[in-house]
């Protein structure tokens, strides 16, 4: 007999309302939603049918009927809102970067761990079918060796040094907003924890990273570039290069589909998953880690806040 799960969401910014407009999932429901704003709390509420809207975030943590809670708030206070979740003992899926700094993930993992729940980034990346399947794949050794993984990921921000993409006090910056998922996409398929060789960034005129490259190795050989912007869009086009062909997948983020191109020129459509159904990806993912089908994805993510970790150090130094 399954386990039936009740979700409470924290926050209600743009990526809690997709969240819960496209919520699917056969063995949980939202029980309710809390945040800053109680007005936006009970508008948000009331737009996804939800039965309950929190005055506060420790209402809702202190109802015993909630299993596991998805926080949707500003990367600055992540850890705050996992810190207290995970001691009223819920299980946490967290929004991307899931804490600021590995010392914080460190702290959140050993309080994870001593009261037996999951913690989780929610990380696209790590949920897709598609990369399950493209996994298999390079595990096979078809592709003989990995040699080489391009990274890139550009997005154009309104350059208003007010906005949180780059605002320092709200964790601003291309590194912490779309960079994780750029490593992420580079520590998925190397075979081992790189560190990190190089990385250059410029700045905004507020001080966060505006454009960056990196270069990461790890004990394989194995490299990786990691180019990031804010101020110029790029292809979200990954490309994983083995001995006997390479991968290609357009808007890895959330990708559904990659193709492989032979060293011989012949090329495979992989195929997996459905783009929209990313976040349902994620829930299904945090369930069958809780009820321990599925290995925690949280190692993964630790050698990725390490990296941002190097990053910054290479950039302050």
């Amino acid at each position: 007999m399954q386990n039936y799960y009740h979700w409470g969401i924290i926050g209600t910014g743009d990526i809690a309302h997709q969240f819960a407009r496209n919520f699917e999932s056969s063995q949980s429901s939202i029980l309710g939603v809390a945040a800053r704003n109680f007005e936006k709390t009970k508008a948000f509420a009331e737009e996804y049918g939800l039965p309950s809207a929190y005055e506060t975030v420790e209402e809702l943590l202190d109802n015993p009927q909630i299993d596991m809670v998805y926080i949707a708030v500003p990367n600055n206070i992540h850890h705050y809102y996992i810190t207290k979740s995970l001691q009223k003992g819920k299980h946490v899926l967290c929004e991307k970067a899931i804490t600021m700094t590995s010392e914080e993930l460190r702290e959140e993992t050993a309080l994870a761990k001593e009261n037996n729940l999951v913690l989780q980034e929610a990380m696209t990346i790590f949920s897709m079918p598609l990369y399950q399947k493209l996994k298999e794949i390079a595990d096979s050794g078809e592709l003989g060796q990995l040699k080489m993984i391009q990274a890139p990921f550009g997005s154009y921000k309104e350059p208003d040094p007010t906005n949180r993409f780059f605002n320092p006090d709200l964790a601003g910056g291309a590194l912490l907003d779309i960079g994780t998922y750029a490593v992420s996409f580079a520590r998925f398929f190397l075979s081992s924890a790189p560190t990190v060789l190089f990385s250059e960034m410029v700045p905004f005129e507020t001080g966060v990273d505006e454009e960056s490259i990196t270069i990461l190795k790890n004990e394989h050989n194995e490299l990786a570039s990691v180019n990031l912007s804010f101020q110029a869009k790029m292809p979200k086009k990954g490309i994983v290069a083995y001995e006997k062909g390479y991968m290609t997948i357009n808007e890895y983020p959330r990708a559904d589909q990659a193709e492989i191109t032979y060293r011989t020129g012949e090329t495979q459509t992989i195929e997996a998953g459905q783009t929209k159904d990313a976040l349902n990806y994620e829930v299904q993912n945090m369930i069958q880690t809780i009820e321990g089908e599925r290995n925690n994805t949280l190692p993964l993510t630790t050698d990725v806040i390490q990296i941002l970790d190097e990053m910054r150090g290479f950039w302050e130094s």
